[in-house]
């Protein structure tokens, strides 16, 4: 837990500090003062970009690192034993064929069965298997679990995600100001219009960045949803269907990831115990095995 509360710290300073950095050089270079020619909201809207996707990039940089820090991952450098080798074969099997660099190989020790992909792009990234997971699947499952974990690498995912999370930060933050901005100009009177900003204007963007938080949240976990289908699919091309449905069987029975809240989304287990079905980052494990039934091939 202590590890965790001081990540978290450390990534947000990290973030504040760069977004801060970033502010300083746009005034610097004069943008904010070229952004007013689009209108009084063009600052803002370099200001809402910045803070969007700041958060967003400098998450994926550090992926790697925060995967190995949250988790205890142990890289492969030289396997120790049969499985290790076996492990840093497969994979370079299915990097070769998904026409990828070959991602780095951990082990990390956990009692669930899981799996997890990240990095900041398809030629630099990390794929790492628990413990759990070798000790109860059947090697063929194996297989197959890292086929859908390399298929992540090969689509982009986390850097499609990167994205999609920052275009959707940015829309939150620019439109919870504006909202913001609309509300406190109701409740001020005129003699009031050259002051700054009002109650209201906080309590209006606290509550619109609330809403439509939950809104881009909902895309985003759309958005994850689909590409575990996509993985499965990935999955199943490089090790066979059949291997692919028996890896997410023997999950559909496991009692779900236990992976930090900041991994959760690239685990290959879902979380246990979401409210709704639209909050998942995963799909369910019976509907992922019927896609694969019912697709061709």
């Amino acid at each position: 837990m202590f590890k965790r509360i001081t990540l978290f710290l450390l990534t947000n300073l990290g973030i504040l500090i760069a977004i801060n950095i970033l502010l300083a050089l746009l005034r610097a270079f004069g943008i904010f003062d070229a952004a007013q020619a689009f209108g009084s909201y063009g600052p803002l809207l370099i200001m809402s970009v910045v803070v969007g996707f700041s958060g967003s990039i400098i998450s994926l940089l550090i992926s790697k690192w925060v995967a190995k820090f949250t988790t205890g991952a142990q890289l492969i450098d030289t396997p120790r034993n049969q499985t290790e080798a076996w492990l840093l074969d497969t994979v370079r099997r299915h990097a070769d064929r998904a026409g990828i660099n070959m991602p780095e190989v951990a082990i990390y020790d956990a009692p669930e069965m899981n799996a997890f992909a990240t990095g900041p792009s398809r030629n630099n990234s990390l794929v790492a298997v628990s413990t759990g997971l070798l000790q109860q699947m059947r090697r063929e499952e194996v297989d197959a679990v890292l086929g859908h974990e390399v298929a992540h690498v090969a689509n982009g995912d986390m850097v499609t995600l990167t994205l999609i999370q920052g275009v959707l930060n940015t829309f939150v933050f620019f439109f919870s100001r504006i909202i913001g901005n609309l509300v406190d100009s109701l409740l001020r009177g005129r003699d009031d219009e050259n002051r700054g900003p009002g109650i209201g204007y906080w309590v209006a963007t606290f509550a619109a960045e609330i809403v439509l938080g939950i809104f881009a949240m909902l895309v985003v976990q759309w958005f994850s949803r689909r590409r575990e289908f996509r993985a499965d699919e990935g999955g199943a091309s490089l090790a066979g269907r059949s291997h692919m449905i028996a890896a997410l069987r023997r999950l559909g029975g496991s009692e779900g990831s236990n992976l930090p809240d900041s991994m959760a989304a690239f685990g290959i287990t879902p979380k246990r115990g979401g409210l709704l079905a639209f909050f998942s980052s995963h799909p369910p494990i019976e509907e992922r095995i019927a896609r694969l039934q019912s697709s061709p091939g």
